[in-house]
Formats: C-alpha cells, sequence, structure tokens
C-alpha cells in the first residue's frame, strides 16, 4: 500500500514529516510518497520556486527508508489538481491501494477542490487528527457527511484489500509548526532550527531561498 502526501512544501517541515512517519508505521504502508504541489489552486504561489522546494523535500526525506519523493506535479505543470495526480498514479501502478492523506482542514475543504467526487474512487482517504481531537463530521457540509457515512472504516487493516474507496480517521501527532511562520522568523532573521531538518536548514541558509 503506498500513501501519498501533497503539498507545496514551502518549505517542508516536521508539521509534514512526523504525521506522515506516523501513518507510515500504523498503515504499514510499502512507501510514502511526497509530491510537491507545482501551482496550488486555492492558495497563493508558493515563494521557493519549483527546484528549490523539490530539493528541500528530497534532503528532508533522504534519510527514511520508505518514505519517497514524487515530482510529477512540477514537471505537469499548470495548475495542480490532486485527481489528474491521483490518476496518473492509477496508470501507472494499477489496483495497488493507494491511500491520499490529508489533515483534517484540508479534509473539512475536500468538497471545494476540482472532480472532487472522483477522488475517493482514486484512494483511500486517510484524515489525520490530534490524539484529542473527534472527527467533527458535523461540521462538514451534507456532501462530506455522507461521503464519511457511506465509507468510514476502523479497519486499517482492510485498506490494503481493495486499491480505493475507503475514509479513515488517523490519530497522529501534530506538530503546531507552520511553513508561514518558519517564513516570517526567517524574515526576521531568527533561527529555524528544530522546526526544519538540519538539511533543510542548511539549504534555505547556502542557497538563501528566503532571502
Amino acid at each position: 500500500m503506498i500513501g501519498i502526501l501533497g503539498g507545496t512544501f514551502d518549505p517542508i517541515h516536521f508539521g509534514h514529516l512526523r504525521p506522515a512517519l506516523e501513518v507510515a508505521e500504523n498503515l504499514a504502508l510499502s512507501e510514502l510518497r511526497f509530491l510537491p504541489c507545482a501551482n496550488p489552486p486555492h492558495r497563493r504561489p508558493p515563494q521557493a520556486d519549483a527546484l528549490q522546494r523539490l530539493a528541500m523535500v528530497r534532503a528532508a526525506v533522504a534519510a527514511e527508508p520508505r518514505f519517497r519523493v514524487d515530482d510529477r506535479e512540477l514537471r505537469r505543470g499548470g495548475l495542480s489538481y490532486m485527481v489528474d495526480t491521483l490518476v496518473s498514479l492509477r496508470t501507472e501502478l494499477g489496483g495497488t491501494p493507494l491511500c491520499l492523506l490529508l489533515g483534517a482542514d484540508a479534509f473539512a475543504a475536500l468538497d471545494t477542490w476540482h472532480e472532487w467526487e472522483r477522488i475517493p474512487d482514486l484512494a483511500h482517504l486517510i484524515v489525520m487528527q490530534r490524539p484529542e481531537q473527534e472527527p467533527a463530521v458535523g461540521a462538514l457540509s451534507a456532501s462530506l457527511r455522507e461521503l464519511v457515512r457511506q465509507r468510514k472504516t476502523e479497519d486499517v487493516a482492510g485498506l490494503n484489500q481493495k486499491p480505493a474507496g475507503d475514509v479513515c480517521f488517523v490519530t497522529v501527532t501534530q506538530l503546531a509548526i507552520s511553513a508561514t511562520e518558519i517564513r516570517r522568523v526567517l524574515r526576521e532573521g531568527r533561527s529555524i532550527r528544530f522546526l526544519v531538518p538540519a538539511v533543510v536548514e542548511q539549504l534555505i541558509e547556502m542557497q538563501r531561498i528566503y532571502a
């Protein structure tokens, strides 16, 4: 079973990496692919360019054997729609079970995504939440509440028995770190040590990525 974690990663930080590792362990993923987004449709363009963000992600995940980097969205160009990415992966991987990792906020906005209704048929949805956080199903839109009602599962092992189709809420350690805050700290000339992996900090300093 392969996991997918998309994002601008501007820059990648421990708030991405620790939850991803816990999901990889809890779901016994064979690999987890980080997909840097080229042009996000719902937010401002990244400050670091594509090659800089790709280099930071590659450096950050190099030490974890299950982590991979998939640059197909950067190579494809245009707006980075997840549905297109998952169709591309399905073409490549056939019936391999795929899991799309989403934070709780991202899941709550899923029905604003391009052709979002197709996504659950292309990958299982893994919603990452804090240990004390209950799934706020009541706060979701009617369409997402119905999606959860029809597809929610607690059978983690069962995810590996079919290519896609389930929604699973997984508890992870969520660190209060944001890329926006990291960029602000850098603008103020302060250290980002212990917010990002040391190799990412070194790349940012050497290439003056956010100078």
